[in-house]
């Protein structure tokens, strides 16, 4: 069996898409994938973002809010962004560090002007689900 791919998730805050990110990759290919997450900022984790994983039968209540700063000096396989903003401001990894940038809606900022709490929800399931259709597929466009 060869190695798992060390893999961290970047968002801006840490708290909700690079969370689910994580999430998901520990469900789906723990076989293959030591997930991590990490922001340029650190927020708690929305308490949206952990509700709506746990519908889908997935626990990231007890995951850790983490600086990208901190993987720096880690053996980092591959950095997959999950925001334009974690894009354009993720620091500069070693050059074998591979680097990923899948843009997903932000629901929190989505969800700030909706007046019904199911209307919120709404969009962290579709957001939910898209990461996980993306996660899902990522070992088998990465690992050769």
């Amino acid at each position: 069996m060869s190695k798992k791919l060390n893999i961290v998730f970047v968002c801006e805050a840490n708290s909700c898409r690079s969370q689910m990110a994580e999430g998901w990759a520990k469900q789906l290919n723990a076989d293959a994938i030591n997930p991590f997450s990490g922001g340029i900022f650190q927020h708690p984790i929305d308490p949206r973002a952990i509700q709506v994983m746990d519908e889908a039968g997935v626990d990231i209540s007890k995951q850790e809010t983490h600086d990208i700063q901190n993987f720096l000096e880690k053996d980092i396989d591959y950095v997959v962004t999950v925001c334009s903003e974690a894009a354009k401001q993720c620091p500069t990894f070693p050059t074998q560090v591979k680097v990923i940038n899948q843009h997903f809606d932000n629901p929190p900022e989505l969800t700030r002007e909706m007046a019904t709490e199911e209307e919120k929800l709404a969009v962290y399931r579709r957001v939910r689900d898209e990461i996980r259709q993306f996660v899902e597929q990522l070992p088998e466009k990465i690992m050769p």
